[in-house]
């Protein structure tokens, strides 16, 4: 009698697999969050946030092996017997469903509240949270009307009708944002492989970062300028809530401990108390304190990291005429990583002007090659899913009439989930609509930690479960993961189809982001994209975010000239470290010529607004921005201003005038050879007198 398989060596596997997960969970928190400060019950659900999600990326290629091997025979992979995938899978979409759809909403709008106490923060979120609760509970009204009438009144009729709304909003939100991730993940590593290109998409970037990390400034300093005020006042309304305006007063910084704008020291701040104080404002209050405080956390250490990359790149882009890329000092608070190195001058140019940029020349490749295939799948398993290319890196032993997927399928296919998931996650970075909410290194607000631990816990399902769709359904039907949740979406006929044809949509945020359809509907329309794309850069003039104001930015800051110049360090220390940054070195010297650095550093305003420039010196230092019938009527123009008139032609003609619209004038003077094309390039949108040589 043949013994049945053990699946001890699995089951260790997938212990050791949890403990590492759960301590990569603990590191990504480290990072954004500082968990001495930070209340357990943020903390607590952040991780089962993150957690139950990556658990789920481990147990589809353990249920895909598991399903696809012999009842009487071992997996060539890691497997499990089907009742402990059946209660992981019920553990792990159970808690997931909890955590994003009742207990971290509550949990985001109760630590952003403002209130002092528990029953006020408690309240103010069942009330925030109270309209986004009716809109879901009147979609599954509608819902379970149409699933009553399909399948008939039963309990399970009910499960399958809340398994399915959640699964459709989130499918729904999952594909557009991996079809978006799914071309700017390539697209940035290809971009990147330029130095210059990527220097200059630095300076680009850190005009629009300065301007908003002074408003956040001047943000904050109204706000505590309104608690400076409330603190003053001993009697009436604000005598109740004493120790309440003292905490405020107390975490507010005294603006001299503080960098402060040239236009805040010039200018006094606004300040809005009302004659009666509430609980309500001071509720308000406190919250906007919060934001203001984080938003300025966020700016500035955007401006120290744009600061540190654009070193940086300058000193690599230096480096191709020495051959040497020399490290100064490292700071106090760098890490061990960071002051070891075995790397010489010369190896580290080798490794930074060479290496990296066609190292991510090949990943931008893979990546692609990789989206495609992704894509492709989409499409192809609605119509043949034999021709999914995904599920051909995935099974890779053809015994039988499904298969069997091994260990290296099993690794495949985590592999592509992850890159599934990074995809949609990293469009969330780039989304303009989400209240201003960032993860900032060790200072994250805890209603943005929450809210990004939610979008995690919602987009992991639904990949999951459509990653296994492009697979044959002789292979994922029989999975324990398709018997408990895929078997409630195709419950219905409109289940089925919206689960076969939706994701073919992917097509359009693809598109929309492969031909920067977000920038044109911007043009037409005066509106600003959902999602930022870095193909719209300004390439002429000052005052718009172009590259040159960006760069004589970074380098006002790093010879210290800015006007958030950092009170209590001296101007060498603003000179040799990035400001603010833990993680610097010396910051390399930018190289700028002479006649650049007198125009950029010598005739620079005192104030941190943004340079003007005369219409005609820009258009001297750009004449680059044209297309390509302004460039044509340029060089007709310099034909004909050229050509020497011959002797026999110069008399002919006195007696007429030229049109006005030819160039001609009442004073009848038209001798002159440089006003014969002047009108010619009118035609095509410029002004007289711009000369393309």
């Amino acid at each position: 009698m043949k013994a049945s398989p053990s699946p001890v060596g699995s089951e260790v596997f997938s212990v050791v697999a949890l403990l590492v997960i759960s301590l990569v969970v603990l590191l990504i928190l480290r990072h954004y969050l500082p968990l001495r400060t930070t209340a357990a019950y943020l903390t607590v659900p952040i991780f089962f946030a993150l957690g139950l999600p990556a658990s789920i990326i481990l147990l589809v290629p353990i249920d895909l092996a598991s399903s696809s091997r012999d009842v009487d025979s071992a997996s060539r992979g890691i497997w499990l017997p089907d009742r402990v995938l059946l209660v992981s899978w019920r553990i792990s979409y159970w808690l997931t469903f909890g955590l994003t759809w009742f207990i971290l909403p509550i949990l985001e709008e109760y630590a952003d509240a403002g209130y002092r106490e528990p029953k006020g923060r408690l309240l103010y979120s069942l009330r925030a949270n109270a309209q986004y609760q009716a809109l879901i509970f009147g979609t599954g009204l509608l819902g379970l009307i149409y699933v009553f009438i399909s399948s008939g009144v039963s309990p399970g009729s009910l499960k399958g009708l809340i398994m399915a709304l959640a699964y459709c909003w989130s499918l729904i939100l999952a594909i557009y944002l991996m079809g978006h991730g799914l071309v700017a993940i390539p697209r940035r590593l290809f971009r990147n492989a330029s130095i210059s290109g990527r220097l200059k998409r630095i300076q680009a970037n850190a005009a629009k970062v300065h301007e908003k990390m002074e408003d956040a400034i001047q943000n904050l300093e109204d706000l505590e300028a309104q608690v400076q005020e409330l603190s003053g006042r001993k009697t009436g309304s604000a005598k109740i809530f004493r120790d309440w305006i003292e905490e405020l007063a107390e975490e507010s910084h005294l603006p001299e401990s503080r960098p402060r704008t040239l236009t805040r020291r010039m200018s006094a701040p606004v300040i809005n108390v009302p004659n009666v104080i509430t609980e309500r404002y001071l509720a308000d209050l406190s919250r906007q304190l919060d934001r203001a405080r984080h938003s300025r956390a966020r700016y500035l250490d955007e401006w120290d990291r744009i600061l540190q990359e654009s070193t940086e790149t300058q000193a690599i882009l230096d480096s191709a005429g020495s051959k040497r890329i020399e490290l100064g000092e490292a700071s106090p608070h760098s890490t061990i990583f960071d002051r070891f190195t075995i790397m010489t001058p010369y190896t580290r140019y080798l490794y930074k002007y060479y290496f990296l940029p066609y190292t991510r020349i090949f990943f931008g490749v893979f990546f692609s090659l990789a989206s495609f295939c992704i894509v492709w799948s989409e499409i192809i398993k609605s119509i043949n899913p034999f021709f999914s290319i995904i599920a051909v890196t995935v099974v890779h032993h053809a015994e039988g009439e499904r298969g069997r997927i091994g260990f290296a399928g099993q690794v495949i296919a985590s592999c592509w989930i992850v890159y599934m998931c990074a995809a949609a996650l990293t469009s969330l970075t780039e989304v303009k609509v989400w209240r201003g909410r960032a993860l900032v290194r060790r200072n994250t607000h805890g209603e943005s930690a929450m809210w990004y631990a939610m979008q995690v816990a919602k987009l992991s399902v639904p990949l999951s479960f459509n990653f296994m769709t492009f697979l044959l359904p002789e292979t994922y039907t029989k999975t324990v993961f398709f018997d408990f949740l895929g078997h409630y979406i195709v419950l219905t006929p409109l289940g089925t189809w919206f689960d076969w044809l939706f994701p073919a949509f992917i097509l359009i945020p693809v598109c929309a982001t492969l031909f920067n359809l977000y920038g044109k509907v911007k043009n037409c329309v005066g509106f600003s994209g959902v999602i930022d794309d870095d193909e719209e850069e300004n390439e002429s003039g000052y005052g718009t975010g172009s590259w040159r104001e960006g760069r004589d930015l970074i380098e006002r800051e790093l010879q210290g000239h800015s006007s958030l110049g950092r009170l209590g360090q001296s101007s060498s220390d603003r000179r040799s470290h990035v400001p603010n940054n833990p993680n610097n070195r010396l910051a390399p010297t930018m190289t700028v010529p002479p006649a650049e650095r007198h125009r950029s550093l010598g005739s620079a305003p005192a104030s941190t607004s943004r340079p003007s420039i005369d219409p005609q010196q820009r258009s001297q230092t750009e004449p680059e921005d044209e297309n390509f019938f302004e460039a044509f009527g340029h060089r007709v123009k310099n034909t004909f201003d050229t050509v020497q008139t011959p002797k026999w032609l110069q008399n002919v003609g006195e007696g007429f005038k030229k049109p006005k619209w030819m160039g001609g004038d009442d004073d009848g003077d038209n001798s002159s050879p440089s006003r014969s094309g002047s009108d010619i390039t009118r035609w095509f949108g410029r002004q007289e007198g711009r000369v393309r040589l």
